[in-house]
């Protein structure tokens, strides 16, 4: 079954990628239009075009074959990712190459109307100049290249986060005892399985006393982790392996023949956490017990603003006495801020991941900032309201934009210590 509506925003997108070509090699022929060089000249001039248009083309027939029984493919997530690639670099050349042009424009305007500055015999509008076009593929090389090392390199680029949090009343025994997390794996989009396996072996080697997956094992259907079971499967920790369910794992997104083949599908994917290890946590809750002293570890369904919203905290809460330490595993950080953060019962700390950081952006010390910003207030990292800690793991996989930039992939150890007053 074919999306429609989608596939004709990606004919427009494709229409105006296209006269953005038109206008850029416009751009090239300035540029080369000097050069000694016929054949170099026409290698640039026919080169840009037929590689642009070849992927503008590639990108069609891509989207034109897919089905939404099946889903995104990495195929589908390649095609989206090297379209996005060439039309924001061709953005970026005609934004540098249009200053240009407005420039000629007011000087043509200025020499109609004044009538002065002109030599006899010579155009009121003066001529496209060579640096112009230089300075626009200069400055359309960055976009360029940090795309392509986000596709082939930045998406597999694990980064380790390190967070300690001091709590009065934590009990003694869990002094010093941490939490590695993953989320959003998103196994569907994987297609360079040993660079996926330093971001297992990045997990493995924290050692940590607990791990916790806070949901998307898959784009969509379950068989899409079934050939890494093995390689999650080898994440182990002394206190156990626990994960909760994320928005994609429910497979909302795809077309299902019927809903007794949608619910089978779930049910396949809950015995594939079985396999990996994984107590799947469906708004319930656990004790962790360590040195005659214990820690309530909830897990609840998806729950997220704008999302599906089947996560009950209070199913998952119950039995849980008042007074113990308790850490909530919610996929959606919108959870915490509309349910978790002002809720009568105190909750230690959430973990959730959902929103990837957009997988683009920056993160330098002293400022940070993503397009996903302006949609989610709590987006990475840590958040605190009345030592009520979230956090929101920035993805180990990727999902559509087959790629990773500034924003990397993310292993999370969270420690936990006893606050000294």
């Amino acid at each position: 079954m074919h999306s429609s509506g989608f596939l004709k925003v990606f004919a427009i997108i494709a229409l105006i990628s296209l006269l953005f070509d038109w206008y850029i090699h416009s751009g090239l022929k300035t540029l080369t239009a000097d050069w000694q060089s016929n054949l170099w000249r026409n290698v640039v001039l026919w080169g840009y075009l037929i590689t642009s248009v070849g992927v503008t083309a590639l990108f069609l027939i891509g989207f034109g074959a897919f089905s939404t029984a099946s889903g995104m493919r990495p195929f589908h997530e390649w095609m989206l990712s090297l379209f996005l690639t060439f039309f924001i670099t061709k953005l970026v050349f005609i934004i540098v190459l249009s200053l240009g042009d407005l420039g000629r424009f007011f000087v043509g305007v200025f020499n109609l109307i004044s009538d002065s500055g002109r030599v006899a015999g010579q155009p009121a509008f003066p001529g496209r100049r060579k640096f112009i076009s230089e300075i626009a593929v200069l400055v359309a090389a960055v976009p360029f290249t940090s795309f392509f090392y986000a596709m082939l390199k930045g998406k597999y680029d694990y980064k380790l986060h390190k967070t300690t949090l001091y709590f009065d009343d934590l009990p003694d025994a869990f002094d010093g005892f941490t939490i590695t997390q993953l989320s959003d794996i998103h196994s569907g989009s994987f297609d360079n399985t040993e660079a996926m396996q330093r971001g297992i072996d990045l997990a493995k080697a924290q050692k940590s006393d607990l791990f916790v997956f806070t949901g998307d094992l898959v784009n969509n259907a379950a068989s899409e982790i079934e050939p890494y079971i093995d390689r999650f499967g080898q994440i182990k920790a002394p206190y156990g392996q626990f994960s909760i369910l994320g928005n994609h794992d429910y497979g909302d997104y795809i077309h299902w023949d019927n809903m007794q083949e949608k619910a089978a599908n779930l049910d396949k994917l809950k015995q594939h956490h079985k396999a990996l290890g994984y107590r799947l946590l469906l708004d319930e809750n656990v004790t962790i017990e360590k040195g005659g002293q214990s820690i309530s570890l909830i897990g609840i369904q998806n729950w997220g603003k704008g999302f599906i919203q089947i996560g009950d905290l209070n199913k998952a809460l119950q039995d849980v006495p008042q007074d113990a330490f308790k850490i909530l595993l919610s996929h959606d950080p919108t959870h915490w801020e509309e349910q978790v953060r002002y809720n009568p019962t105190t909750i230690h700390l959430t973990l959730s991941g959902h929103t990837h950081g957009a997988q683009f952006g920056v993160e330098i010390p002293g400022f940070r900032w993503s397009p996903v910003k302006y949609r989610y207030v709590d987006w990475a990292g840590l958040a605190n309201e009345n030592n009520r800690y979230l956090y929101v793991n920035r993805g180990f996989g990727f999902l559509a934009f087959s790629g990773r930039l500034g924003i990397w992939p993310e292993v999370t150890v969270i420690e936990l210590k006893k606050k000294v007053v």
